[in-house]
């Protein structure tokens, strides 16, 4: 190759980088714009099915939920998230997947009212990305695949221009019921041909261990009032005691008995913000027989006893739907 033929070459690749930066730019501005009209007050809506919306005009404090099998991205802000003793941080150039329901702890760092935090999540049905697996021919795992249920990836212009098409459809209410599965499909389809490719492919097709991690996750939640029996759930998945730990603890970050403890507590809180259960009624129901060792154990992991927790949240949801 020349040296004209080189030159070319370099200015051809400077122009397809520029053109590229200039279409993340207007593809995040225009994402910025719809999701701050669309949710003009602090907090969530889910303007499509299985689409949320969020704001926050203030960093947050750190909040626990449950993750599901989720695609998230950030318009404007950043967030931290945090699984065990893993942290997770991303941005408007990063994206998160999750790929599990796992206890979670998470907080928006970089919010202020002239610049809010603005997302997104598109919750994945497993069906929808087994059948985009099987049709694109995404099947097989190109290597060792990574099977921690969290991870965060750089944010390519063509999903960023997928996600963008999909929330424009909030606006064009005739057309989202043809458009939402097509547009969806294609997310997946470019997450399965991006960097979390491998995993979510090992994951969603329940390869190798991780097939029976998810059952023993859908035993240990179905099972919550229930003393942790590991022999029991090793056996109706077909592991031994040891292999389960392991490999249970590669793809959650935590051990069966601390997912158990997390969601336990998880579901405590919410039978008494919900269910309006005074402490003692929502621990036993979730399998703690002594009321202050649930108490313990439930500001361990909150910061605070389980009513002046309650108390608080419910004072912060008044705060943010006043006028």
């Amino acid at each position: 190759m020349g040296r004209e033929d080189t030159m070319d070459s370099m200015n051809s690749h400077c122009l397809v980088e520029r053109d590229q930066e200039q279409r993340v730019h207007a593809y995040r501005n225009e994402l910025v714009n719809m999701i701050d009209r669309l949710v003009p007050k602090d907090g969530s809506v889910e303007p499509l099915k299985g689409l949320r919306l969020h704001r926050a005009s203030s960093p947050t404090d750190l909040a626990h939920g449950v993750s599901d099998l989720a695609f998230c991205v950030i318009g404007q802000g950043s967030k931290e998230v945090f699984l065990g003793d893993d942290r997770y941080r991303y941005d408007p150039m990063h994206y998160l997947l999750a790929t599990a329901e796992l206890p979670i702890v998470s907080h928006v760092i970089d919010a202020s009212p002239k610049f809010p935090y603005l997302s997104l999540s598109l919750r994945l049905e497993p069906s929808l990305v087994s059948s985009v697996m099987v049709s694109s021919g995404h099947i097989a795992v190109r290597g060792q695949a990574n099977v921690r249920a969290i991870d965060v990836s750089r944010l390519t212009v063509d999903l960023l221009d997928a996600v963008v098409r999909l929330v424009r459809l909030i606006d064009t209410p005739n057309e989202a019921p043809f458009l939402l599965g097509l547009i969806t499909r294609e997310i997946v389809y470019r997450l399965l041909t991006g960097e979390q490719g491998d995993r979510l492919c090992y994951i969603a097709v329940q390869a190798g261990h991780t097939h029976q991690i998810a059952r023993a996750i859908a035993l240990l939640r179905a099972g919550l009032d229930q003393p942790l029996r590991i022999d029991d759930i090793a056996q109706e998945i077909g592991m031994s005691v040891s292999s389960l730990y392991h490999h249970f603890k590669a793809v959650t970050a935590m051990s069966p008995l601390q997912y158990q403890k997390q969601m336990r507590l998880q579901e405590a809180r919410r039978l008494m913000l919900a269910e309006n259960l005074d402490a003692a009624s929502a621990g036993y129901q979730v399998g703690y027989s002594d009321a202050s060792h649930f108490s313990r154990d439930y500001k361990q992991l909150f910061g605070l006893p389980p009513l002046s927790d309650v108390r608080r949240l419910r004072k912060s949801a008044t705060a943010r739907l006043a006028p």
